[in-house]
């Protein structure tokens, strides 16, 4: 299932499956208003907001300062779809703003419910 916009964000934890896995956000929504804090491994903190569209997809904006000082900002469009076990994967599509600027995609997969205190 992809871009299910019945999807619940409210306290769902997600991270990186390739990537840094001390780094956790965890989500929050009220309506079809979403955002998140991020924190842990080579990330001091960061916070995305955004909406929810009609067909499921999250349009954020986002702003992360980094372990080593470095600040990004920029905006994504995710993309969820449902893992085998039933998580939440969110592929996003990326562009970064200003001295670095860049375009990617990337993916957060929802952690395990028993991972849950991880961060």
């Amino acid at each position: 299932m992809t871009g299910d916009p019945a999807i619940d964000y409210e306290g769902r934890r997600f991270h990186a499956p390739d990537g840094d896995h001390d780094t956790v956000a965890v989500f929050h929504q009220q309506g079809d208003l979403v955002w998140a804090e991020v924190a842990g491994g080579a990330v001091r903190r960061g916070f995305t907001a955004g909406t929810r569209r009609p067909d499921g997809s999250l349009a954020m904006g986002y702003t992360i300062v980094f372990a080593s000082g470095e600040v990004v900002c920029g905006h994504s469009v995710n993309t969820p779809e449902l893992t085998a076990d039933g998580r939440i994967r969110l592929s996003e599509a990326w562009q970064r703003y200003g001295p670095h600027a860049a375009t990617g995609t990337s993916r957060i997969e929802e952690l395990p419910h028993q991972d849950w205190d991880v961060n």
